[in-house]
């Protein structure tokens, strides 16, 4: 289900869609508490009950973190 602008996610606002591919959806949104813009990606659903695709995930956002 795509978000619109405006959804809260946690303390994060959408601002708008960047793109959507195979394992998800990203936003371009902003972080209220740290008062910053952040690319958000959502899983579907069914991808997070899946052990490989949530380990492939979590090895590609690892890698595009640039602060670490």
């Amino acid at each position: 289900m795509p978000l619109t602008p405006g959804t809260i996610l946690g303390q994060y606002e959408i601002r708008s869609p960047l793109g959507a591919g195979g394992m998800g959806e990203v936003y371009r949104a902003h972080d209220t508490r740290l008062d910053r813009e952040v690319a958000i990606k959502v899983l579907p659903e069914s991808l997070t009950a899946d052990p490989d695709r949530l380990r492939r995930f979590e090895q590609e956002a690892a890698r595009r973190c640039p602060s670490d």
